[in-house]
């Protein structure tokens, strides 16, 4: 697995005994998890077992530990990846199973944080327009000018939702080809 040299740097301070004790290291790692699938989880820079260390630290550490959680669980990494990468941070094999286990408990809920992140743009399922002519408006006497209502129907995630704006023959026109342009792209790339 690889890792960031700040990731691993905020490991490694982890890892040290005069900073972490290990009743700290063991709170910091539950909370470290609490973070990432609770919306009420206690800061890391609140808890009360953890205010002799720096806060600055204490942010570098939790940046690192979780970015770490997150890299694990994307990863689908077993006990012995897990166990290399923190030994390369300088983690004793009390602190290795103590994290392990904390994953082992929390990692079903943090790969259901990560499935439910969408990345994905909407799905348009349907398209209508009409012709608006607009002869006058507010800030100029005449216009004569034709223009484009477009609704658009968007999927996302089971979910329907609509895009309504209006455009010019030219706003038009430019957005036809810039659509022909993508399906011709998506075309090639799928040859390929």
């Amino acid at each position: 697995m690889e890792l960031s040299e700040s990731v691993m740097k905020g490991l490694q301070t982890l890892a040290e005994p005069n900073v972490f004790d290990l009743k700290s290291f063991t709170i910091f790692t539950e909370v470290a998890f609490d973070s990432l699938v609770s919306s009420r989880s206690e800061s890391v820079l609140g808890h009360p077992e953890l205010r002799h260390i720096d806060q600055t630290t204490l942010k570098h550490c939790h940046t690192a530990a979780t970015t770490f959680i997150l890299e694990c669980v994307k990863q689908n990494a077993d006990k012995s990846t897990i166990g290399a990468c923190l030994e390369d941070g300088r983690f004793q094999n009390e602190r290795v199973d103590t994290f392990y286990n904390s994953f082992q408990k929390h990692k079903k809920n943090v790969l259901s944080l990560l499935s439910s992140t969408d990345t994905c743009p909407p799905h348009i399922t349907d398209a209508e327009w009409r012709l608006e002519y607009c002869i006058k408006n507010s800030h100029v006497h005449k216009v004569n000018q034709p223009s484009y209502l477009i609704s658009l129907n968007t999927e996302r995630a089971g979910a329907s939702s609509e895009i309504n704006f209006s455009c010019t023959m030219d706003q038009l026109q430019d957005l036809v080809g810039k659509m022909k342009d993508a399906a011709k792209s998506l075309e090639r790339a799928t040859q390929s």
